[in-house]
């Protein structure tokens, strides 16, 4: 590959004398010549160069104020520079190598000497550049291997989700939904990026507590006795501990308005089980597990009763069948001020086209499995 190198001199007399120079000799070498650091920066600008060779003592700008214009701008930072004088001055070397000359010659410049250093630097030069395209993969590697990992950890949150609910709606896709309902409803509530995103991940996890809730309360096709209901409402504490090692820090929640779990674990994590705790407050308070009312119930949680309560509607089950979008709609919006939050029911009549478009993207194939019951 050819080398390209640019010397910068005021004096024409030293330029030719460096093309003489070195006129019979490197066959891989481009040699191209300015009369003064401006110049050269132009040059630089519209050129790429493997090596600057410059004087110090010029007018206008000397050789220093050219390096460090140089070092200022990304093209051309990292450009070996070779400074050339005449000068005895032990000061002006020791500037010129702090301020990024790679080597010193001293004029008049012995031409075995000139080759042999700038061989020297473009050998260096060679290196770095191969050391940047080391690191430049290496970064795409890890990017790429750290996107692998996030999609990694989305599925296992996902696969988390579906086993919450597999034991009496065994698609998935209603979890994948609400995530996707939770999205739009937090853009059109104008939340914060990374809230939106936390929102859609964690979401899917509401129902993870079903787990722990005995098949013979879950999967009874009837109506629940008081005693089963206690029993089926323990599925939001259970989501809880679950998905935290300190349920307590989230209980605590709901004696204190505005607040949430201390705890500086996974914030996808957090989020989810502050979601299985409190996702079935309603905005009256009449909800569970705590009673609490209004904004005390967290906003994350009501715009994830909404998505769940319209979902679960539009869904057939064993001791239900499905209802038309519209009519699921109109129930949601019968229950405003009542189990939702005015507020986030604004939001889904806002994004409503949207969701039809996810449930019509994610449909649900064929029955669910037989006596399956979802919490009310």
């Amino acid at each position: 590959m050819t080398q390209r190198i640019l010397f910068v001199d005021d004096e024409p007399k030293v330029l030719s004398a460096l093309r003489r120079m070195l006129s019979g000799g490197q066959d891989d070498w481009s040699l191209s010549f300015a009369g003064g650091a401006d110049e050269a920066l132009a040059m630089m600008r519209e050129s790429d160069f493997d090596v600057v060779v410059t004087d110090v003592n010029m007018p206008a700008k000397d050789g220093l104020t050219l390096i460090a214009e140089m070092r200022a701008n990304a093209k051309t930072a990292d450009v070996p520079v070779v400074v050339l004088t005449g000068r005895d001055d032990l000061d002006l070397k020791r500037r010129a190598l702090e301020s990024g000359a790679i080597d010193l010659l001293g004029k008049p410049v012995d031409p075995q000497d000139l080759v042999a250093r700038l061989r020297s630097v473009i050998r260096l030069k060679r290196l770095q550049d191969e050391l940047k395209g080391y690191n430049a993969l290496l970064e795409e590697r890890v990017a790429e291997r750290t996107a692998e990992l996030a999609n990694s950890r989305i599925e296992v949150l996902w696969r988390l989700g579906r086993a919450g609910e597999y034991r009496d709606e065994q698609t998935g896709k209603h979890v994948v939904r609400v995530g996707s309902y939770c999205r739009l409803m937090g853009e059109a509530l104008v939340l914060d990026g990374d809230l939106i995103e936390t929102l859609f991940l964690a979401s899917p996890l509401h129902d993870i507590g079903k787990i722990g809730i005995p098949d013979d309360v879950l999967l009874k096709p009837g109506p629940l006795s008081d005693e089963e209901w206690q029993v089926m409402k323990r599925h939001c504490a259970i989501g809880a501990e679950i998905l935290t090692e300190h349920p307590g820090a989230l209980e605590a929640y709901c004696g204190r308005a505005g607040g949430g779990s201390r705890d500086d674990g996974n914030a996808i994590l957090k989020t989810a089980a502050l979601i299985a705790l409190t996702h079935h407050e309603k905005w009256d308070g009449t909800g569970y597990p705590a009673g609490l009312a209004g904004e005390r119930i967290p906003l994350i949680s009501r715009i994830v009763a909404v998505a769940d309560t319209f979902d679960a509607l539009c869904s057939k089950r064993p001791y239900k069948r499905a209802l038309p979008e519209a009519e699921a709609a109109e129930i949601v919006r019968g229950e405003r001020d009542r189990q939702f939050d005015p507020e986030v029911c604004r939001a889904f009549e806002t994004v409503f086209d949207g969701l039809r478009a996810v449930r019509s993207s994610l449909p649900d194939p064929g029955v669910m499995v037989a006596n399956g019951r979802a919490p009310e």
